[in-house]
């Protein structure tokens, strides 16, 4: 736009995105600048990423899902593609399911009840780096650390002293301190991009999940508590591995404006 980006505020149990309709695909996206100070709590919206919703790139895909980081980097997130589906049928005004394409590949998504149920990618393996770290691929790559209480964590600074250790500051990781407690998982998660502990990843409940049920703790289906709320993970055990993993739990739209370039 001459004057300004018309956008919509979302967010999934507290993980919140800017959202826009970049259908045109005039969207600067490599302005990384740009998109630092839009997600800057203080002096932009505020947000810990921009999701641009681009055309299809295949036959019979809804949508491609764009999302940048707030340092720029791109990545799949779960949540942000959760809330992208939520903006599209905001958009369409169709609450149908569709099949959507990201970074990492194409995704389905659908409403559950007043839910946002999203397919997530097939993961290969669930590594067992020692008796209470295990490392999983779910779109963006996790770290998932067991300890007492995720709430008893200093988490910025324990979560990037392994973000920044050699072995993983240059592509990055994202932490996450999960415990197991009265069925189900807590957890907490300091996402890189972000550089801070967001109230809830998508990708990292996912992890978290499939970590417990690699160790034994649950079976098919696992419930999640973040600090921003509730979420469920499903997944069918594999040779090596899960597939057919759906990640689901609630969104909603925040607000919408224009923000001058």
């Amino acid at each position: 736009m001459a004057d300004g980006w018309n956008f919509s505020k979302w967010q999934g149990t507290g993980n919140d995105f800017i959202v826009i309709d970049d259908r045109g695909k005039g969207f600067p996206d490599q302005d990384k600048d740009l998109i630092a100070r839009w997600c800057d709590r203080h002096f932009g919206i505020g947000s810990d990423g921009l999701i641009l919703i681009r055309p299809a790139t295949d036959v019979g895909r809804a949508f491609h899902m764009e999302f940048l980081n707030p340092d720029g980097s791109r990545s799949f997130c779960g949540n942000g593609s959760r809330a992208a589906f939520g903006f599209w049928s905001e958009l369409t005004g169709d609450r149908s399911p569709v099949r959507f394409t990201a970074i990492d590949g194409e995704h389905q998504a659908g409403w559950a009840g007043g839910l946002v149920r999203v397919a997530m990618r097939d993961v290969g393996e669930v590594e067992r780096v020692d008796e209470r770290t295990d490392r999983i691929h779910t779109g963006s790559p996790h770290l998932v650390v067991w300890v007492d209480d995720p709430e008893a964590v200093d988490l910025v600074p324990a979560a990037r002293a392994i973000r920044y250790a050699p072995e993983h500051a240059r592509a990055g990781i994202n932490v996450n301190f999960v415990r197991w407690k009265q069925g189900r998982m807590e957890m907490r998660t300091y996402e890189r991009g972000v550089e801070a502990e967001t109230l809830s990843c998508g990708t990292g409940v996912t992890a978290a999940a499939l970590s417990a049920m690699a160790r034994g703790s649950v079976k098919g289906r696992c419930e999640v508590v973040t600090r921003g709320g509730q979420l469920v993970v499903e997944a069918t055990p594999a040779a090596s591995g899960f597939v057919d993993v759906h990640l689901c739990g609630p969104v909603g739209h925040v607000f919408s404006g224009t923000v001058q370039r």
